[in-house]
């Protein structure tokens, strides 16, 4: 049986943090808060929660699933290497709406999907978020939604859609507009952007003193 969780009281903020990170560290999955839409998250590193989570939204390995972390400093071991480029990103935007794709360090033992040898890194901008990521290390988080239908904007949408495959619903109040975040591939010498969403083109460029791609 799910149970949810009211974070904006800070008692049950609390007590909904503790049972999310055992759920988490447990293998289970969760609906968080973020700065953009819900999300439901696994343990990155769990290959049967990330598969779990694959399920409850009927995706497909093809679409792997991104990764958020808590700090700046957790992507040192996630990855080959951090380019100046990436840190130029990471520090002018994160926590915030950018997502990194950065070739994954190759002693990592998790399975995201069929990602090619990367990952898709993010750091959000929502404290209940974070207060998890800071608790349990890197996760695995999609949009909180069954594929093909809106992503969710309060928790109770989510909870409409995943119902009990998911063991805690965090309730962090109405995300608002939801805006997604921007993609940015540094996996090539020339930066390119899948997909603009919170951060324009144009930032982008200010920050790395160039003119990136545009998928």
């Amino acid at each position: 049986m799910s149970s949810l969780y009211d974070c904006t009281d800070p008692d049950r903020r609390s007590a909904g943090l503790t049972a999310a990170a055992n759920t988490v560290r447990a293998g289970g999955l969760v609906v968080l808060p973020t700065d953009t839409v819900y999300g439901i998250g696994a343990n990155a590193f769990d290959s049967d929660g990330v598969g779990a989570l694959l399920a409850a939204k009927g995706r497909s390995r093809s679409m792997p699933v991104p990764v958020l972390v808590g700090s700046w400093s957790t992507v040192d071991g996630l990855v080959l290497s951090v380019s100046k480029q990436a840190r130029a990103l990471v520090e002018s935007f994160w926590p915030g709406g950018l997502s990194l794709v950065l070739p994954q360090a190759p002693s990592l033992s998790w399975d995201l999907g069929d990602t090619g040898g990367t990952v898709n890194l993010r750091m959000p901008l929502h404290p209940v978020a974070l207060d998890l990521l800071r608790e349990v290390g890197p996760m695995a988080v999609s949009s909180a939604n069954r594929t093909g239908n809106p992503p969710p904007e309060t928790v109770l949408s989510a909870r409409d859609q995943l119902g009990s495959s998911v063991s805690v619903y965090l309730d962090g109040g109405p995300t608002g507009e939801p805006v997604a975040s921007t993609i940015v591939d540094l996996t090539a010498a020339q930066p390119r952007v899948l997909r603009e969403g919170a951060v324009t083109v144009g930032e982008i460029n200010e920050v790395l003193g160039i003119e990136v791609d545009i998928a």
